[in-house]
Protein backbone atom coordinates (compact mmCIF):
# COMPACT_ATOMS: atom_id res chain seq x y z
CA UNK A 1 0.00 0.00 0.00
CA UNK A 2 1.49 3.39 -0.94
CA UNK A 3 0.89 6.89 -2.30
CA UNK A 4 -1.64 8.32 0.11
CA UNK A 5 -3.72 10.85 -1.78
CA UNK A 6 -5.74 13.44 0.16
CA UNK A 7 -9.06 13.78 -1.60
CA UNK A 8 -11.14 15.99 0.66
CA UNK A 9 -10.64 18.23 3.70
CA UNK A 10 -13.64 19.57 5.54
CA UNK A 11 -13.61 21.91 8.52
CA UNK A 12 -16.80 22.74 10.37
CA UNK A 13 -15.36 22.93 13.87
CA UNK A 14 -14.15 19.35 13.40
CA UNK A 15 -11.42 18.62 10.87
CA UNK A 16 -12.31 15.68 8.61
CA UNK A 17 -9.68 14.49 6.15
CA UNK A 18 -10.47 11.78 3.60
CA UNK A 19 -7.64 10.00 1.79
CA UNK A 20 -7.11 6.99 -0.40
CA UNK A 21 -4.20 4.56 -0.94
CA UNK A 22 -3.30 2.68 -4.06
CA UNK A 23 -2.09 -0.94 -3.85
CA UNK A 24 -0.14 -3.22 -6.18
CA UNK A 25 -1.83 -6.60 -6.51
CA UNK A 26 -0.43 -9.15 -8.96
CA UNK A 27 1.61 -6.42 -10.66
CA UNK A 28 -1.46 -4.30 -11.17
CA UNK A 29 -1.96 -0.97 -9.38
CA UNK A 30 -5.38 -0.69 -7.81
CA UNK A 31 -6.44 2.91 -7.13
CA UNK A 32 -8.46 3.64 -4.00
CA UNK A 33 -7.64 0.20 -2.66
CA UNK A 34 -7.95 1.45 0.90
CA UNK A 35 -9.61 4.63 2.12
CA UNK A 36 -8.81 6.46 5.34
CA UNK A 37 -10.88 9.01 7.21
CA UNK A 38 -9.34 11.11 9.98
CA UNK A 39 -11.43 13.20 12.36
CA UNK A 40 -9.58 15.70 14.56
CA UNK A 41 -11.15 17.68 17.40
CA UNK A 42 -10.50 18.91 20.95
CA UNK A 43 -12.27 17.62 24.02
CA UNK A 44 -15.22 19.69 25.19
CA UNK A 45 -14.41 19.34 28.89
CA UNK A 46 -10.91 17.90 29.35
CA UNK A 47 -7.27 18.62 28.63
CA UNK A 48 -6.96 16.33 25.67
CA UNK A 49 -7.30 16.20 21.92
CA UNK A 50 -8.66 13.31 19.82
CA UNK A 51 -7.84 11.88 16.42
CA UNK A 52 -10.08 9.17 15.00
CA UNK A 53 -8.81 6.88 12.21
CA UNK A 54 -11.13 4.73 10.09
CA UNK A 55 -9.62 2.44 7.43
CA UNK A 56 -11.89 0.78 4.84
CA UNK A 57 -10.84 -2.09 2.58
CA UNK A 58 -12.24 -1.30 -0.87
CA UNK A 59 -10.59 -4.29 -2.61
CA UNK A 60 -11.95 -7.73 -3.33
CA UNK A 61 -9.10 -9.28 -1.34
CA UNK A 62 -8.37 -9.16 2.40
CA UNK A 63 -5.68 -6.80 3.63
CA UNK A 64 -3.55 -6.80 6.77
CA UNK A 65 -3.15 -3.74 8.98
CA UNK A 66 -0.34 -3.52 11.50
CA UNK A 67 -0.94 -0.96 14.26
CA UNK A 68 2.16 -0.35 16.39
CA UNK A 69 2.16 -0.37 20.17
CA UNK A 70 2.90 3.34 20.32
CA UNK A 71 2.87 5.78 23.21
CA UNK A 72 4.97 8.71 24.37
CA UNK A 73 5.24 10.50 27.69
CA UNK A 74 7.00 13.73 28.52
CA UNK A 75 7.32 15.51 31.89
CA UNK A 76 8.04 19.22 31.74
CA UNK A 77 10.58 20.88 34.06
CA UNK A 78 9.24 21.96 37.45
CA UNK A 79 10.48 25.52 37.07
CA UNK A 80 8.69 26.01 33.76
CA UNK A 81 5.12 25.57 35.05
CA UNK A 82 2.81 27.58 37.28
CA UNK A 83 1.92 24.35 39.11
CA UNK A 84 5.32 22.71 38.74
CA UNK A 85 5.75 19.93 36.21
CA UNK A 86 3.14 18.70 33.75
CA UNK A 87 2.82 15.31 32.11
CA UNK A 88 2.11 15.29 28.39
CA UNK A 89 1.12 11.95 26.89
CA UNK A 90 0.09 10.52 23.54
CA UNK A 91 -0.99 6.98 22.73
CA UNK A 92 -3.00 4.83 20.33
CA UNK A 93 -6.07 3.02 21.62
CA UNK A 94 -5.35 -0.21 19.71
CA UNK A 95 -2.31 -2.11 18.53
CA UNK A 96 -1.63 -5.44 16.83
CA UNK A 97 -2.17 -7.18 13.50
CA UNK A 98 -5.66 -7.04 12.00
CA UNK A 99 -7.14 -8.58 8.85
CA UNK A 100 -9.78 -6.60 7.00
CA UNK A 101 -12.02 -8.51 4.65
CA UNK A 102 -13.44 -6.78 1.57
CA UNK A 103 -15.70 -3.89 2.58
CA UNK A 104 -14.71 -4.05 6.26
CA UNK A 105 -13.73 -1.03 8.35
CA UNK A 106 -11.22 -0.76 11.16
CA UNK A 107 -11.22 2.07 13.70
CA UNK A 108 -8.77 3.28 16.32
CA UNK A 109 -7.93 6.58 17.98
CA UNK A 110 -4.93 8.63 18.98
CA UNK A 111 -5.30 10.58 22.23
CA UNK A 112 -3.06 13.50 23.18
CA UNK A 113 -3.45 14.64 26.79
CA UNK A 114 -1.83 16.80 29.47
CA UNK A 115 -2.22 17.05 33.23
CA UNK A 116 -0.49 18.29 36.32
CA UNK A 117 2.00 15.60 37.24
CA UNK A 118 0.49 15.12 40.69
CA UNK A 119 -2.94 14.39 39.18
CA UNK A 120 -4.22 10.96 38.24
CA UNK A 121 -4.41 10.26 34.49
CA UNK A 122 -7.79 9.88 32.85
CA UNK A 123 -8.63 6.17 32.89
CA UNK A 124 -10.82 6.03 29.82
CA UNK A 125 -11.87 8.60 27.25
CA UNK A 126 -15.17 8.14 25.46
CA UNK A 127 -14.38 9.61 22.05
CA UNK A 128 -17.95 9.10 20.81
CA UNK A 129 -19.24 11.32 23.62
CA UNK A 130 -16.51 13.90 23.00
CA UNK A 131 -17.18 14.02 19.26
CA UNK A 132 -20.93 14.27 19.71
CA UNK A 133 -20.46 16.91 22.39
CA UNK A 134 -18.22 18.94 20.09
CA UNK A 135 -20.80 18.71 17.31
CA UNK A 136 -23.59 19.82 19.65
CA UNK A 137 -21.51 22.77 20.87
CA UNK A 138 -20.81 23.93 17.32
CA UNK A 139 -24.45 23.46 16.32
CA UNK A 140 -25.46 25.75 19.20
CA UNK A 141 -23.12 28.50 18.03
CA UNK A 142 -24.15 28.19 14.40
CA UNK A 143 -27.89 28.04 15.03
CA UNK A 144 -27.94 31.31 17.00
CA UNK A 145 -27.26 34.75 15.55
CA UNK A 146 -27.40 33.53 11.95
CA UNK A 147 -26.38 35.97 9.22
CA UNK A 148 -28.39 35.48 6.04
CA UNK A 149 -27.40 37.66 3.07
CA UNK A 150 -26.97 37.07 -0.68
CA UNK A 151 -23.19 36.80 -0.11
CA UNK A 152 -22.23 33.26 0.90
CA UNK A 153 -18.64 34.23 1.69
CA UNK A 154 -19.75 36.83 4.26
CA UNK A 155 -22.32 34.43 5.72
CA UNK A 156 -19.72 31.69 6.07
CA UNK A 157 -16.96 33.85 7.51
CA UNK A 158 -19.48 35.21 10.01
CA UNK A 159 -20.25 31.62 11.07
CA UNK A 160 -16.58 30.76 11.51
CA UNK A 161 -15.97 34.03 13.37
CA UNK A 162 -18.65 33.00 15.87
CA UNK A 163 -16.87 29.68 16.37
CA UNK A 164 -13.43 31.26 16.83
CA UNK A 165 -14.78 33.93 19.13
CA UNK A 166 -16.71 31.52 21.34
CA UNK A 167 -14.44 28.51 21.67
CA UNK A 168 -11.50 30.25 23.38
CA UNK A 169 -12.83 30.02 26.95
CA UNK A 170 -11.03 28.20 29.77
CA UNK A 171 -12.18 27.04 33.17
CA UNK A 172 -9.49 28.34 35.53
CA UNK A 173 -9.16 28.62 39.28
CA UNK A 174 -10.22 32.24 38.71
CA UNK A 175 -13.40 31.11 36.97
CA UNK A 176 -14.25 31.08 33.28
CA UNK A 177 -11.81 33.20 31.28
CA UNK A 178 -12.01 34.07 27.61
CA UNK A 179 -8.43 34.21 26.31
CA UNK A 180 -7.04 35.56 23.04
CA UNK A 181 -5.13 32.31 22.46
CA UNK A 182 -2.80 32.21 19.48
CA UNK A 183 -0.33 29.91 21.25
CA UNK A 184 0.55 32.71 23.64
CA UNK A 185 -2.32 34.23 25.66
CA UNK A 186 -4.31 31.94 27.95
CA UNK A 187 -5.90 32.04 31.42
CA UNK A 188 -5.87 35.83 31.40
CA UNK A 189 -8.12 38.73 30.34
CA UNK A 190 -7.38 42.14 28.85
CA UNK A 191 -9.24 45.43 29.01
CA UNK A 192 -9.24 45.63 25.22
CA UNK A 193 -9.56 42.02 23.93
CA UNK A 194 -12.17 40.88 26.42
CA UNK A 195 -13.81 43.93 28.01
CA UNK A 196 -13.94 46.05 24.86
CA UNK A 197 -13.95 43.68 21.86
CA UNK A 198 -15.68 40.37 22.63
CA UNK A 199 -17.75 40.81 25.80
CA UNK A 200 -20.33 43.20 24.25
CA UNK A 201 -20.89 40.60 21.52
CA UNK A 202 -21.62 37.53 23.67
CA UNK A 203 -25.24 38.40 24.63
CA UNK A 204 -26.26 38.42 20.95
CA UNK A 205 -24.91 34.90 20.48
CA UNK A 206 -26.83 33.49 23.44
CA UNK A 207 -23.81 31.46 24.57
CA UNK A 208 -24.21 31.21 28.33
CA UNK A 209 -20.60 30.22 28.97
CA UNK A 210 -19.53 33.26 26.96
CA UNK A 211 -21.78 35.50 29.05
CA UNK A 212 -20.42 33.97 32.26
CA UNK A 213 -16.85 34.54 31.11
CA UNK A 214 -17.68 38.16 30.29
CA UNK A 215 -19.18 38.82 33.72
CA UNK A 216 -16.23 37.07 35.35
CA UNK A 217 -13.71 39.23 33.49
CA UNK A 218 -15.44 42.41 34.64
CA UNK A 219 -15.45 41.12 38.22
CA UNK A 220 -11.69 40.55 38.02
CA UNK A 221 -11.13 44.13 36.88
CA UNK A 222 -13.46 45.39 39.60
CA UNK A 223 -11.13 43.94 42.26
CA UNK A 224 -8.69 46.73 41.42
CA UNK A 225 -11.01 49.69 41.97
CA UNK A 226 -9.56 52.03 44.58
CA UNK A 227 -10.43 55.24 46.39
CA UNK A 228 -7.32 56.99 45.08
CA UNK A 229 -8.37 56.42 41.46
CA UNK A 230 -5.14 54.78 40.47
CA UNK A 231 -5.51 53.04 37.09
CA UNK A 232 -6.96 49.54 36.82
CA UNK A 233 -4.39 47.07 35.40
CA UNK A 234 -4.50 46.41 31.67
CA UNK A 235 -4.59 42.62 32.11
CA UNK A 236 -5.49 40.11 34.83
CA UNK A 237 -3.14 37.14 34.42
CA UNK A 238 -2.23 33.72 35.87
CA UNK A 239 -5.85 32.58 36.32
CA UNK A 240 -6.67 35.79 38.15
CA UNK A 241 -3.96 35.74 40.80
CA UNK A 242 -1.84 38.56 39.39
CA UNK A 243 -1.88 41.37 36.84
CA UNK A 244 0.12 42.98 34.04
CA UNK A 245 0.41 46.74 33.79
CA UNK A 246 3.55 47.09 31.72
CA UNK A 247 2.31 49.88 29.45
CA UNK A 248 0.75 51.78 32.39
CA UNK A 249 -2.60 53.41 31.71
CA UNK A 250 -3.61 52.52 28.12
CA UNK A 251 -7.06 54.04 28.44
CA UNK A 252 -8.17 50.83 30.12
CA UNK A 253 -10.83 52.59 32.21
CA UNK A 254 -12.56 53.78 29.03
CA UNK A 255 -12.29 50.30 27.48
CA UNK A 256 -13.90 48.67 30.53
CA UNK A 257 -16.68 51.25 30.93
CA UNK A 258 -17.50 50.99 27.22
CA UNK A 259 -17.60 47.19 27.19
CA UNK A 260 -19.33 46.67 30.53
CA UNK A 261 -22.15 49.13 29.83
CA UNK A 262 -22.83 47.77 26.33
CA UNK A 263 -22.66 44.19 27.64
CA UNK A 264 -25.05 44.91 30.52
CA UNK A 265 -27.63 46.55 28.26
CA UNK A 266 -27.65 43.74 25.69
CA UNK A 267 -27.49 41.04 28.35
CA UNK A 268 -30.61 42.51 30.00
CA UNK A 269 -30.01 40.83 33.35
CA UNK A 270 -30.80 43.30 36.14
CA UNK A 271 -28.88 41.39 38.81
CA UNK A 272 -25.74 41.25 36.66
CA UNK A 273 -26.10 44.90 35.72
CA UNK A 274 -26.32 45.89 39.38
CA UNK A 275 -23.07 44.00 39.99
CA UNK A 276 -21.41 45.85 37.10
CA UNK A 277 -22.72 49.34 37.86
CA UNK A 278 -20.09 50.22 40.54
CA UNK A 279 -17.31 49.25 38.08
CA UNK A 280 -18.85 51.31 35.28
CA UNK A 281 -19.34 54.25 37.61
CA UNK A 282 -15.75 54.03 38.89
CA UNK A 283 -14.29 53.86 35.38
CA UNK A 284 -16.35 56.84 34.20
CA UNK A 285 -15.17 58.89 37.17
CA UNK A 286 -11.59 57.79 36.55
CA UNK A 287 -11.80 58.99 32.94
CA UNK A 288 -13.39 62.27 34.02
CA UNK A 289 -10.50 62.92 36.40
CA UNK A 290 -8.07 62.30 33.52
CA UNK A 291 -9.48 65.05 31.29
CA UNK A 292 -6.75 67.42 30.16
CA UNK A 293 -6.95 71.14 29.44
CA UNK A 294 -8.40 70.32 26.01
CA UNK A 295 -11.26 68.35 27.56
CA UNK A 296 -10.15 64.91 26.31
CA UNK A 297 -8.90 61.87 28.25
CA UNK A 298 -5.19 61.66 29.01
CA UNK A 299 -3.40 58.30 29.16
CA UNK A 300 0.14 56.93 29.17
CA UNK A 301 -0.31 54.90 25.98
CA UNK A 302 -3.05 53.15 24.00
CA UNK A 303 -3.88 49.51 23.35
CA UNK A 304 -0.86 49.19 21.06
CA UNK A 305 1.27 49.70 24.18
CA UNK A 306 3.85 52.15 22.79
CA UNK A 307 4.50 50.18 19.60
CA UNK A 308 3.45 53.39 17.85
CA UNK A 309 3.28 56.90 19.35
CA UNK A 310 0.00 57.92 20.98
CA UNK A 311 0.90 61.17 22.72
CA UNK A 312 -0.50 62.22 26.09
CA UNK A 313 -4.12 61.79 24.97
CA UNK A 314 -5.37 59.68 22.05
CA UNK A 315 -8.52 59.64 19.95
CA UNK A 316 -9.36 56.01 20.71
CA UNK A 317 -9.64 56.47 24.49
CA UNK A 318 -11.82 59.57 24.27
CA UNK A 319 -14.13 57.92 21.70
CA UNK A 320 -14.66 54.91 23.98
CA UNK A 321 -15.29 57.15 26.99
CA UNK A 322 -17.85 59.12 24.98
CA UNK A 323 -19.77 55.97 24.05
CA UNK A 324 -19.56 54.68 27.63
CA UNK A 325 -21.18 57.88 28.94
CA UNK A 326 -24.10 57.38 26.55
CA UNK A 327 -24.51 53.70 27.43
CA UNK A 328 -24.26 54.42 31.15
CA UNK A 329 -27.08 56.95 30.82
CA UNK A 330 -29.30 54.28 29.26
CA UNK A 331 -28.25 51.60 31.74
CA UNK A 332 -28.65 53.83 34.78
CA UNK A 333 -32.23 54.58 33.79
CA UNK A 334 -33.00 50.84 33.75
CA UNK A 335 -31.42 50.47 37.21
CA UNK A 336 -33.23 53.39 38.79
CA UNK A 337 -30.13 55.53 39.23
CA UNK A 338 -31.08 59.12 40.13
CA UNK A 339 -31.76 61.21 37.03
CA UNK A 340 -29.50 63.95 38.36
CA UNK A 341 -26.49 61.65 38.11
CA UNK A 342 -27.48 60.45 34.66
CA UNK A 343 -27.87 64.06 33.55
CA UNK A 344 -24.26 64.62 34.56
CA UNK A 345 -23.21 61.73 32.31
CA UNK A 346 -25.26 63.10 29.40
CA UNK A 347 -23.77 66.56 29.80
CA UNK A 348 -20.26 65.18 30.03
CA UNK A 349 -20.88 63.21 26.85
CA UNK A 350 -22.05 66.32 25.01
CA UNK A 351 -19.03 68.29 26.24
CA UNK A 352 -16.66 65.48 25.27
CA UNK A 353 -18.08 65.30 21.76
CA UNK A 354 -17.26 68.98 21.29
CA UNK A 355 -13.79 68.45 22.75
CA UNK A 356 -13.09 65.52 20.42
CA UNK A 357 -13.84 67.82 17.49
CA UNK A 358 -11.82 70.77 18.76
CA UNK A 359 -8.83 68.75 20.02
CA UNK A 360 -8.54 65.94 17.44
CA UNK A 361 -10.33 67.39 14.40
CA UNK A 362 -7.62 68.11 11.84
CA UNK A 363 -6.72 68.52 8.19
CA UNK A 364 -4.22 65.67 7.94
CA UNK A 365 -2.42 64.70 4.74
CA UNK A 366 -5.12 66.55 2.83
CA UNK A 367 -8.06 64.78 4.49
CA UNK A 368 -10.75 66.45 6.63
CA UNK A 369 -10.37 63.94 9.44
CA UNK A 370 -8.57 63.56 12.78
CA UNK A 371 -5.11 63.55 14.21
CA UNK A 372 -4.63 60.64 16.57
CA UNK A 373 -2.88 62.77 19.19
CA UNK A 374 -1.55 66.29 19.59
CA UNK A 375 1.44 66.62 17.26
CA UNK A 376 0.43 63.72 15.02
CA UNK A 377 0.74 64.64 11.33
CA UNK A 378 0.69 61.16 9.72
CA UNK A 379 -2.48 59.18 9.00
CA UNK A 380 -3.31 56.51 11.56
CA UNK A 381 -5.81 53.62 11.34
CA UNK A 382 -7.49 54.53 14.63
CA UNK A 383 -9.00 57.71 13.15
CA UNK A 384 -11.92 55.34 12.47
CA UNK A 385 -13.02 55.30 16.12
CA UNK A 386 -15.46 58.26 16.07
CA UNK A 387 -17.37 56.54 13.24
CA UNK A 388 -18.08 53.55 15.50
CA UNK A 389 -19.63 55.66 18.27
CA UNK A 390 -21.94 57.80 16.15
CA UNK A 391 -19.68 60.83 15.59
CA UNK A 392 -20.02 61.44 11.86
CA UNK A 393 -19.13 65.13 11.40
CA UNK A 394 -15.89 64.19 9.64
CA UNK A 395 -17.10 60.88 8.23
CA UNK A 396 -16.43 61.54 4.54
CA UNK A 397 -12.87 62.77 5.01
CA UNK A 398 -12.11 60.01 7.49
CA UNK A 399 -13.45 57.25 5.24
CA UNK A 400 -11.58 58.68 2.24
CA UNK A 401 -8.39 58.66 4.33
CA UNK A 402 -8.92 55.12 5.60
CA UNK A 403 -9.34 53.65 2.14
CA UNK A 404 -6.71 55.77 0.44
CA UNK A 405 -3.47 54.15 -0.76
CA UNK A 406 -1.78 55.74 2.25
CA UNK A 407 -3.55 53.35 4.66
CA UNK A 408 -5.42 50.58 2.82
CA UNK A 409 -3.58 47.49 1.60
CA UNK A 410 -4.62 44.04 0.39
CA UNK A 411 -4.30 42.90 4.01
CA UNK A 412 -6.34 45.73 5.52
CA UNK A 413 -5.34 48.99 7.18
CA UNK A 414 -1.80 49.94 7.95
CA UNK A 415 -1.46 51.03 11.56
CA UNK A 416 0.39 54.14 10.39
CA UNK A 417 0.85 55.44 6.88
CA UNK A 418 4.27 54.73 5.48
CA UNK A 419 4.85 51.53 7.50
CA UNK A 420 4.23 47.85 6.73
CA UNK A 421 2.53 46.94 10.03
CA UNK A 422 -1.16 46.10 10.19
CA UNK A 423 -3.40 45.08 13.09
CA UNK A 424 -6.77 43.59 12.17
CA UNK A 425 -8.57 45.20 15.10
CA UNK A 426 -8.39 48.67 13.54
CA UNK A 427 -9.45 47.30 10.14
CA UNK A 428 -12.49 45.63 11.71
CA UNK A 429 -13.45 48.80 13.60
CA UNK A 430 -13.02 50.83 10.40
CA UNK A 431 -15.26 48.52 8.36
CA UNK A 432 -17.95 48.65 11.05
CA UNK A 433 -17.72 52.43 11.35
CA UNK A 434 -17.74 53.02 7.60
CA UNK A 435 -20.97 51.07 7.11
CA UNK A 436 -22.56 52.60 10.22
CA UNK A 437 -21.72 56.09 8.89
CA UNK A 438 -23.66 55.37 5.70
CA UNK A 439 -20.86 54.58 3.23
CA UNK A 440 -22.37 51.17 2.58
CA UNK A 441 -21.09 50.50 -0.92
CA UNK A 442 -17.52 51.36 -0.02
CA UNK A 443 -17.70 49.53 3.31
CA UNK A 444 -19.17 46.34 1.85
CA UNK A 445 -16.71 46.42 -1.03
CA UNK A 446 -13.71 46.50 1.27
CA UNK A 447 -15.39 44.03 3.64
CA UNK A 448 -15.68 41.56 0.75
CA UNK A 449 -12.03 42.11 -0.07
CA UNK A 450 -11.06 41.48 3.54
CA UNK A 451 -13.30 38.40 3.83
CA UNK A 452 -11.69 36.68 0.85
CA UNK A 453 -9.12 35.38 3.33
CA UNK A 454 -11.71 32.70 4.03
CA UNK A 455 -10.83 31.23 0.64
CA UNK A 456 -7.60 30.16 -1.01
CA UNK A 457 -4.06 30.23 0.32
CA UNK A 458 -4.53 32.68 3.17
CA UNK A 459 -5.38 32.79 6.86
CA UNK A 460 -9.10 31.98 7.33
CA UNK A 461 -9.85 34.07 10.42
CA UNK A 462 -9.42 37.59 11.67
CA UNK A 463 -5.86 37.94 12.94
CA UNK A 464 -3.90 39.93 15.50
CA UNK A 465 -1.12 41.57 13.48
CA UNK A 466 1.73 41.35 11.03
CA UNK A 467 4.72 41.16 11.21
CA UNK A 468 4.26 40.81 14.98
CA UNK A 469 2.78 37.42 15.87
CA UNK A 470 2.94 36.30 12.22
CA UNK A 471 -0.84 36.72 11.75
CA UNK A 472 -1.93 34.48 14.64
CA UNK A 473 -5.67 34.12 15.06
CA UNK A 474 -6.48 35.84 18.33
CA UNK A 475 -10.03 35.06 19.35
CA UNK A 476 -11.53 38.45 20.23
CA UNK A 477 -10.82 39.85 16.76
CA UNK A 478 -13.40 37.39 15.43
CA UNK A 479 -15.91 39.01 17.76
CA UNK A 480 -15.05 42.35 16.15
CA UNK A 481 -15.72 40.80 12.73
CA UNK A 482 -19.22 39.79 13.82
CA UNK A 483 -19.86 43.29 15.18
CA UNK A 484 -19.36 44.71 11.68
CA UNK A 485 -22.78 43.20 10.97
CA UNK A 486 -24.62 43.56 14.28
CA UNK A 487 -23.59 47.19 14.84
CA UNK A 488 -22.58 48.24 11.32
CA UNK A 489 -24.88 46.64 8.73
CA UNK A 490 -27.91 46.34 11.04
CA UNK A 491 -26.92 49.29 13.22
CA UNK A 492 -27.99 47.82 16.56
CA UNK A 493 -27.36 50.24 19.43
CA UNK A 494 -28.60 49.09 22.88
CA UNK A 495 -30.75 51.66 24.70
CA UNK A 496 -32.33 49.49 27.41
CA UNK A 497 -32.94 45.96 28.61
CA UNK A 498 -35.64 45.47 25.95
CA UNK A 499 -34.97 48.36 23.62
CA UNK A 500 -32.45 49.29 20.97
CA UNK A 501 -31.96 51.52 17.97
CA UNK A 502 -31.88 49.81 14.60
CA UNK A 503 -30.30 51.46 11.54
CA UNK A 504 -30.26 48.80 8.81
CA UNK A 505 -28.46 49.37 5.52
CA UNK A 506 -28.41 47.36 2.30
CA UNK A 507 -25.83 47.62 -0.47
CA UNK A 508 -27.48 48.26 -3.84
CA UNK A 509 -26.78 44.74 -5.12
CA UNK A 510 -28.64 43.12 -2.20
CA UNK A 511 -32.40 42.72 -1.96
CA UNK A 512 -32.36 41.49 1.62
CA UNK A 513 -30.32 40.87 4.76
CA UNK A 514 -31.51 38.91 7.79
CA UNK A 515 -30.09 38.37 11.24
CA UNK A 516 -31.91 35.41 12.73
CA UNK A 517 -32.07 34.07 16.28
CA UNK A 518 -30.67 37.18 17.92
CA UNK A 519 -30.43 36.26 21.59
CA UNK A 520 -30.04 39.70 23.16
CA UNK A 521 -32.29 41.91 25.28
CA UNK A 522 -33.72 38.93 27.12
CA UNK A 523 -35.32 37.65 23.94
CA UNK A 524 -34.85 35.48 20.85
CA UNK A 525 -35.90 37.28 17.69
CA UNK A 526 -35.18 37.74 13.98
CA UNK A 527 -34.38 40.95 12.13
CA UNK A 528 -35.49 40.81 8.49
CA UNK A 529 -34.69 43.61 6.07
CA UNK A 530 -35.93 43.59 2.47
CA UNK A 531 -35.70 46.17 -0.28
CA UNK A 532 -39.20 47.34 -1.16
CA UNK A 533 -40.73 49.81 -3.55
CA UNK A 534 -39.20 53.26 -4.05
CA UNK A 535 -35.96 51.77 -2.73
CA UNK A 536 -37.33 51.86 0.81
CA UNK A 537 -36.56 49.09 3.28
CA UNK A 538 -39.21 46.79 4.68
CA UNK A 539 -38.06 45.98 8.21
CA UNK A 540 -39.64 43.28 10.34
CA UNK A 541 -38.84 42.04 13.82
CA UNK A 542 -40.18 38.53 14.32
CA UNK A 543 -40.36 36.12 17.22
CA UNK A 544 -41.05 32.47 16.40
CA UNK A 545 -42.44 33.54 13.03
CA UNK A 546 -44.81 36.08 14.57
CA UNK A 547 -44.32 39.70 13.53
CA UNK A 548 -43.61 42.05 16.43
CA UNK A 549 -42.67 45.15 14.43
CA UNK A 550 -43.16 45.99 10.76
CA UNK A 551 -42.17 49.30 9.23
CA UNK A 552 -41.03 50.85 5.95
CA UNK A 553 -38.10 53.21 6.29
CA UNK A 554 -35.62 55.05 4.14
CA UNK A 555 -32.27 53.32 3.77
CA UNK A 556 -30.16 54.58 6.68
CA UNK A 557 -33.08 55.74 8.83
CA UNK A 558 -33.06 54.79 12.51
CA UNK A 559 -35.88 52.86 14.14
CA UNK A 560 -36.42 52.79 17.88
CA UNK A 561 -37.38 49.25 18.83
CA UNK A 562 -38.96 48.16 22.10
CA UNK A 563 -39.53 44.43 22.28
CA UNK A 564 -42.90 43.46 23.77
CA UNK A 565 -42.66 41.11 26.71
CA UNK A 566 -43.17 37.43 25.95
Amino acid sequence: MFDEKVENIKFDGIMTVKSSFSHVYRRKTIENAVSLQRMLYPSINGAYYCEEYTYTNNMKQPITLRIPDWSIKYVTPDEAGVYGSYTVEAALTKNGVFVLNPGEKFEFNAIFSARKTNEEPVKRINTDAQRDGRKALIAGWWSNLVLDTPDDVLNTMFSFAKLRGAESIYNTKGGLMHGPGGEAYYAAVWANDQAEYINPFFPYLGYEIGNQSALNSFKHFARYMNDEYKPIPSSIISEGVSFWHGAKDRGDGAMIAYGASRYALARADREEAMQLWPLIEWCLEYCHRKLNAGGVVASDSDELENRFPSGDANLCTSSLYYDALISASYLGKELGIPSSKLKVYSNRGADLRKSIESYFGYEIEGFHSYRYYDGNDVLRAWICMPLTVGIHERAKGTIDALFSPRLWTDDGLLTQAGTETFWDRSTLYALRGTIAAGEVEKGIGFLKQYSRRLLGDHVPYAIEAWPEGNQRHLSAESGLYCRIFTEGLFGIRPTGFSSFELTPRLPQEWNYANLNNVRAFGDDFDIKVKRGKDDKLDVRIERNGKCLVSKKIKDGATMKITLPRK
